[in-house]
């Protein structure tokens, strides 16, 4: 069953002072099947971080867009919050907003007045998937740069979303992280069944974990 679906979306963007415009994605066609590791390939700037944020609307780019984008067969309406679709960038530090670990995974729930019981325990489920018991009260400045990306992955995770978004995540981590990361990512896949889509301009690193590979031309 198609989870996410992108029908014929262009994306214009205009300049600061509105005298040029860039096509940042010409009628793009896109499906996501439910339970599949989508690894979304093309060079910076190819348009990879557009197509991802036209799928999640409060994180949609400015600019003229034509096209739809569907989730569970029902048309994304732009700029409402949507908690289905989780997104995660990549840049840890610009994505961490708490001082506390622990913090950081609550903070989605309680913005959205999840229930204390409730919030425990989704945040004490996650924390233990990902074995962050032993820096789960550590502040999120000690952290390896490894560390701040599972919490990122994590603090979305907690929220529960039907399908995961994924900008560039391991782009800032040496190969001993990205490697850890990847495999999470594989675990959520493969054990969770969660949905996951990956923009990335190294598609090597993707092999081992992907379903289905797909190309954005710049």
């Amino acid at each position: 069953m198609s989870i996410l679906k992108v029908k014929n979306v262009s994306k214009i963007y205009t300049t600061r002072f509105g005298s040029t415009k860039v096509q940042a994605l010409s009628n793009m066609n896109f499906t996501v099947e439910q339970g599949e590791y989508v690894a979304i390939m093309g060079e910076s700037g190819s348009g990879k971080t557009t197509l991802l944020r036209c799928a999640k609307p409060e994180l949609a780019p400015t600019g003229e867009r034509t096209g739809e984008v569907w989730l569970w067969g029902e048309p994304l309406a732009a700029g409402e919050r949507e908690p289905r679709v989780g997104y995660v960038s990549q840049d840890a530090d610009n994505q961490i907003v708490c001082d506390k670990v622990w913090h950081e995974l609550a903070f989605g729930l309680e913005n959205l007045g999840v229930a204390p019981d409730d919030m425990r325990r989704r945040v004490a489920e996650v924390a233990h998937f990902f074995g962050m018991e032993p820096w789960f009260r550590r502040s999120a400045e000690e952290l390896s740069g490894g560390q701040k990306a599972l919490v990122c992955l994590a603090s979305v995770l907690v929220m529960q979303p039907s399908v995961l978004l994924l900008d560039e995540p391991t782009a800032q981590l040496d190969p001993v992280a990205q490697k850890s990361f990847l495999h999470a990512l594989f675990r959520l896949n493969r054990e969770l069944g969660l949905t996951v889509v990956v923009a990335t301009h190294s598609p090597e690193t993707m092999v081992d974990y992907a379903t289905m590979a797909a190309r954005v031309e710049g």
